[in-house]
């Protein structure tokens, strides 16, 4: 008969193993080939540039603030392309580590009679089984997969560790907390759900204080700019929720799909899939009893929000034409992240036979995730890096240079020059034929004028200031995990002698 200690440790095992093959299955393509990362809104080079785009201070609100910047700092020492992949990779695992140990937190459903040692067996194998689900919902469900396929890559980031910030949060570790939160500040929307799921869990003076820190790169310099980071109505409905085949738009939701753009969307979910996610929303239903109130909440929310821009888009529109800095909110199905932690904490309580099933039907929603994330492969991208070095530190205006450029399979990109350069951006959006943002006029001058047909006209604008805002901010958000070790260091210092008194 097999020991107690040999079970728990096979038991162990089996959850890692499935855990290191449910990671490599969303992250392998990161590590087919060489060349950037260049697929829709994803533009990685090993070299970027620091922009004042970058640092929220450039044409437009910052939209991958620091996110852009951190990658351009880390590019001076190693190729940015490997710093991400080590940021998904490590984010996943980490994700997958907080997912089993938010789902030990939930009480198992009570069981008939038996003897302990039956009772300590079944505890186990049940704890294997429930850790396994919530792995795999947290680490390859369909708001992963349709995310990844758009590239928002950073945003995927936060959606892995936000079930490590729940876990944290709802343990009280409150400096690994404000370290986890910080991880998920790459870009605005997941800072503003990390946040959220931080202070719906605990509600410490120090957790406020890092929910202001990690906002400030992309929030104040978000201020000192011309734009408000509103939106408009035809943003929240052309961005709103899409139905997916045979479910809906309700039951794309419910297995968190129904992103707004069918091409960033699994072959497999068009063909009758999204099914299993329903299901898997119907068993997950048979523990929201154990789920964390906090948690219930959060979810809410982010279904909320989603729901908001399907059923009330004029709602919703008016929020983001009024609101400044609510045109974070036109892509609603995003907040749908704020779901996740609820759903990995549900698989956390299910009975060993349903945790199965759960794990079949996460699995069985997107069965062809492996594949269909192969255009994450890296490609040999072109930067105009005669432009590039003509410019220096200076603004640059192309003039009728598309935002978009395909690749050789067809599929859109944003322009890698944005990367490479400062380039003057307007801001204008078409989605299917249909204008979504009007171009915005900038305030800020170009010293180089590219045409069309490659001539370069240079100007007599002055250059541009050294961008010491979106410095010292950028500065301020990196120190945050050595504020909140420093916090934790100081309560131990100052814990040691109150224990020897009391010892006293």
């Amino acid at each position: 008969m097999t020991s107690p200690r040999t079970t728990a440790f096979l038991a162990r095992t089996a959850v890692a193993a499935w855990a290191t093959l449910v990671i490599g299955a969303m992250t392998w393509a990161l590590f087919a080939g060489t060349g950037a990362f260049a697929m829709r809104d994803m533009v990685v080079v090993d070299h970027p540039f620091l922009t004042y785009a970058s640092l929220g201070l450039g044409s437009l609100p910052g939209r991958n603030v620091p996110q852009d910047a951190v990658l351009a700092i880390a590019g001076l020492v190693l190729p940015a392309t490997w710093v991400v992949r080590v940021l998904m990779v490590g984010a996943a695992a980490a994700g997958a580590f907080g997912a089993a140990r938010l789902s030990s937190l939930i009480d198992a459903p009570p069981s008939p009679v038996r003897s302990a040692a039956r009772t300590r067996s079944a505890a186990r194998t049940r704890s294997a089984a429930s850790a396994a689900a919530a792995i795999t919902i947290a680490v390859a469900n369909p708001f992963v997969v349709e995310r990844l396929l758009q590239g928002h890559w950073s945003l995927v980031i936060a959606a892995w560790l936000l079930p490590l910030v729940a876990w944290l949060g709802l343990t009280r570790r409150t400096c690994w907390l404000i370290v986890a939160v910080w991880a998920c500040s790459l870009t605005p929307s997941g800072g503003l759900a990390a946040v959220a799921t931080a202070l719906a869990t605990h509600r410490r003076w120090q957790v406020w204080v890092a929910a202001v820190l990690v906002c400030a790169p992309w929030a104040v310099t978000g201020l000192l700019q011309p734009g408000t980071g509103t939106s408009s109505r035809a943003a929240v409905e052309v961005f709103a929720p899409r139905a997916e085949e045979h479910v809906g738009t309700v039951g794309a939701l419910m297995g968190l799909g129904g992103i707004w753009n069918a091409e960033a969307v699994p072959a497999s979910r068009e063909q009758g899939f999204a099914l299993a996610g329903v299901a898997l929303f119907a068993v997950l239903l048979a523990s929201f009893r154990r789920i964390p109130r906090p948690l219930v909440l959060l979810a809410a929310a982010g279904f909320a929000v989603a729901l908001t821009a399907w059923l009330a888009p004029g709602v919703l529109g008016w929020v983001v034409e009024t609101i400044p800095g609510a045109g974070l909110f036109r892509d609603s199905q995003k907040w749908l992240i704020l779901a996740i932690p609820a759903y990995v904490a549900a698989a956390g309580a299910l009975p060993r036979l349903l945790a199965i099933a759960a794990i079949a039907l996460t699995v069985l929603q997107t069965p062809d995730a492996p594949s269909e994330l192969g255009v994450l492969r890296p490609i040999a991208v072109e930067l105009p890096r005669g432009v590039a070095e003509e410019a220096g530190t200076g603004f640059v205006e192309f003039v009728g240079r598309p935002t978009l450029i395909a690749r050789a399979d067809g599929i859109p990109v944003v322009d890698p020059a944005t990367k490479a350069m400062n380039v003057i951006e307007t801001g204008a959006l078409t989605v299917d034929g249909q204008l979504i943002d009007s171009p915005s006029g900038s305030p800020i001058e170009p010293n180089l004028i590219v045409y069309r047909d490659g001539t370069i006209e240079h100007t007599d604008a002055p250059a541009p200031p050294t961008p010491w805002p979106g410095l010292i901010l950028l500065g301020l958000w990196a120190t945050i995990p050595l504020l909140a070790l420093g916090f934790a260091s100081s309560r131990r210092v100052t814990a040691q002698p109150a224990a020897q008194t009391a010892r006293r």
